[in-house]
């Protein structure tokens, strides 16, 4: 027992000898839980008698099963049947391979991934995006809504077309046997809630349940635990209600703050004693997230002692800023600091832009993490092809890659053909659709199609020439002839892949403004010299968003973009709470040093804009002023919300009235108008 207990703070010890009942222990950041999780797991194996296939521990990714199972292991006696001890969907895998004959199907299914899901939903007709028609999918069913229940919902027409999908994407897997990854869950869900008896089976088998990163879990993975906890209530979770940051992914805050009411006489833990940070760094966590009225509260306590004070950096815009950062982290790596002991965080991807260049100025190696680099965006490269096409008709490669963007009607088989056409006369793409007549060019794609080219090929002519004469309306000339936006709008990515493209618009203007007499062939060259980072010998820095961020730590954290728009994201979908949260699990990432900037102003949708200092300064006690007060129930559009007499419903509209906020909630197809303060969210 020794072994198990010899490196367990006073708290840890405790969450590890409370086996019986449910148990929440709170785990702050850098506190130790994947220690807490495994040592409880070996005390119940090892120390008390439980035998392995009695247990159940479920997490999120098979890296972190994999970890949790070595370390484990570890610690006990090779057991005949090791526990299970893997992620929800291979649980769910696992349970349908026994048991989805119950739903009249075989069990030679085949489980499909995100990528054959899109191919599916191709084939189905629609002017939608297949990326959105996916996405709503999944969240109807990780809220355990059918294709029926989805059409009463819906009130707009794309609603009611996504439902109608969804009905003809589930006949699909069902005549074809395939199951796509939600339904791992979902079918599990089904049988267990449809057969009693198999549900008072299974949870006699796993007595003993542990979840990790609790406050990830959303609607159906809480209803399917209820079911594995039918004849016990022997479930462990370990969570942290103050780094929930997947709300747009549908994990649910709600389920780690009322776990004590979902299952009664509940014990909480709370882990508060810190093995990562500096004192300064927690106390401005501790004082950020102080604010947020959601949450079960607890405070890190700092086991590494005193350390240097958080740093903030106000920059003039985010030029100055990069050179800054850029030379703050050469002096870290001229101290011995490692480079990938440093991190840059940001909250929206378009920030990674200017920090990109100013480190390749500087000859900073960095590796971008959960991302592509700027100009490695589509939505960047098809503006770049664009341009190359302008300013070389003959660029065939580009010209195919913007030819039916925004669609055209031009399939592969058609592009082809011209292809092959234009070579056995020697000449580009642009040429060949530029020298036949439309009578010409039918003989290889339809009249329709011919036109569309000629179409092309002219304004590809009016926006080359009028670039000569007004280089610095070349952008707003590229828009309005081409609608390049329109390409992503009604995507999952809209909103990012829009600021993407207004922030290369804004690049492309600074950079006329800064040189008026340059071409747009130098703009190009310019261009090459900052995406080309050369291969950077030996290690690099890490950039990137703080949700990539999550679970990791640095030496050295800067955190870049601190303000109003930026972080906090404010404004229409946001949750002020949510994105303190995020401030927080940006902060705890430091081990020794922490950055904050911001910047007075920035680029930013097309235009530079003056910025606001995030209220996060205030709230975190680094600097004085008057704190904004937000309003208690920070709702917003799609948010599922409960009505003591109406029951469940989502939010479809948000408004204000006097001092209150006005809902209007859809409650199954009935659509009311509620004052917030008379709903609760679920």
């Amino acid at each position: 027992m020794g072994t198990i207990f010899e490196k367990l703070n006073d708290s840890q010890a405790e969450a590890v000898k409370q086996i019986d009942g449910p148990v929440l222990i709170l785990a702050g950041a850098g506190s130790g839980k994947t220690t807490t999780i495994v040592s409880r797991l070996a005390y119940l194996i090892q120390e008390v008698g439980i035998p392995s296939s009695a247990t159940l521990t479920l997490t999120f990714t098979n890296k972190a099963a994999k970890e949790m199972r070595e370390r484990s292991l570890a610690m006990i006696d090779t057991p005949s049947h090791p526990p299970l001890l893997c992620t929800f969907h291979k649980f769910g895998l696992l349970f349908l391979k026994f048991n989805i004959h119950l739903l009249n199907r075989e069990n030679n299914f085949v489980v499909i991934d995100t990528d054959d899901k899109k191919r599916i939903l191709k084939k189905m007709e629609s002017k939608l995006s297949v990326g959105l028609i996916a996405s709503e999918i999944s969240r109807y069913k990780n809220s355990l809504l059918t294709p029926d229940d989805a059409y009463k919902q819906a009130q707009q027409f794309e609603h009611q077309k996504i439902a109608e999908i969804y009905e003809e994407y589930e006949k699909y897997l069902l005549e074809n046997n395939l199951v796509d990854f939600d339904d791992l869950l979902v079918l599990t869900y089904k049988i267990l809630d449809t057969y009693p008896e198999l549900a008072q089976k299974i949870s006699q088998k796993y007595q003993y349940i542990m979840i990790d990163e609790y406050q990830d879990t959303n609607e159906l993975q809480l209803q399917l635990l209820k079911k594995l906890c039918t004849t016990h209530n022997n479930i462990c979770v370990v969570g942290d209600d103050d780094q929930s940051i997947y709300g747009w992914r549908g994990a649910h805050i709600r389920n780690i703050i009322e776990f004590d009411q979902d299952f009664k006489d509940a014990k909480i833990i709370k882990l508060e004693h810190n093995y990562r940070s500096k004192k300064p760094i927690l106390e401005v966590a501790n004082k950020l997230i102080e604010h947020n009225r959601s949450r079960l509260g607890k405070k890190l306590i700092s086991t590494r002692g005193d350390g240097e004070e958080v740093v903030i950096l106000n920059s003039y815009d985010e030029n100055e800023e990069s050179r800054t950062i850029a030379v703050k982290i050469q002096k870290l790596i001229d101290r011995g600091v490692k480079p990938q002991e440093i991190a840059v965080l940001y909250r929206v991807n378009v920030l990674s832009r200017s920090l990109e260049e100013g480190l390749n100025r500087a000859g900073i190696g960095y590796k971008l993490v959960g991302g592509l680099r700027f100009y490695e965006r589509a939505e960047i490269k098809d503006l770049i092809s664009y341009i190359r096409v302008i300013t070389n008709h003959h660029d065939d490669f580009s010209f195919k890659r913007i030819v039916n963007k925004p669609k055209r009607g031009l399939g592969k088989a058609s592009v082809e053909k011209l292809e092959q056409a234009a070579l056995v006369e020697g000449l580009s793409l642009y040429e060949y659709i530029q020298k036949h007549s439309i009578e010409e060019l039918t003989t290889l794609v339809r009249k329709k199609n011919a036109n569309t080219l000629k179409e092309f090929i002219a304004n590809l002519e009016y926006v080359a020439k009028q670039a000569k004469e007004a280089i610095y309306d070349f952008v707003e000339l590229l828009e309005d002839t081409f609608g390049i936006k329109k390409i992503y709008e009604n995507t999952p990515e809209a909103q990012e892949r829009l600021l993407n493209i207004d922030e290369f618009y804004a690049l492309f203007r600074d950079y006329i403004k800064t040189n008026p007499s340059a071409t747009l062939d130098e703009f190009l060259n310019e261009l090459t010299l900052q995406s080309d980072q050369d291969e950077v010998e030996g290690e690099s820095i890490y950039m990137m968003s703080i949700h990539a961020s999550k679970g990791l730590e640095f030496e050295h954290v800067f955190i870049v973009g601190l303000e109003e728009g930026f972080l906090p994201l404010v404004g229409d979908g946001s949750d002020l709470e949510e994105e303190r949260r995020l401030g927080y699990v940006a902060f705890t990432r430091a081990k020794d040093g922490l950055t904050l900037c911001s910047a007075n102003s920035r680029f930013y949708k097309g235009r530079r804009t003056d910025l606001e200092r995030s209220r996060f300064f205030n709230e975190a006690g680094l600097i004085e002023g008057s704190l904004k007060v937000e309003q208690k129930a920070a709702f917003k559009k799609g948010d599922l919300v409960r009505h003591k007499i109406f029951g469940a419903g989502r939010v479809i509209g948000v408004s204000k009235a006097g001092r209150e906020i006005k809902l209007s909630i859809n409650f199954a197809g009935n659509k009311r108008e509620i004052l917030a303060s008379f709903v609760e969210k679920l």
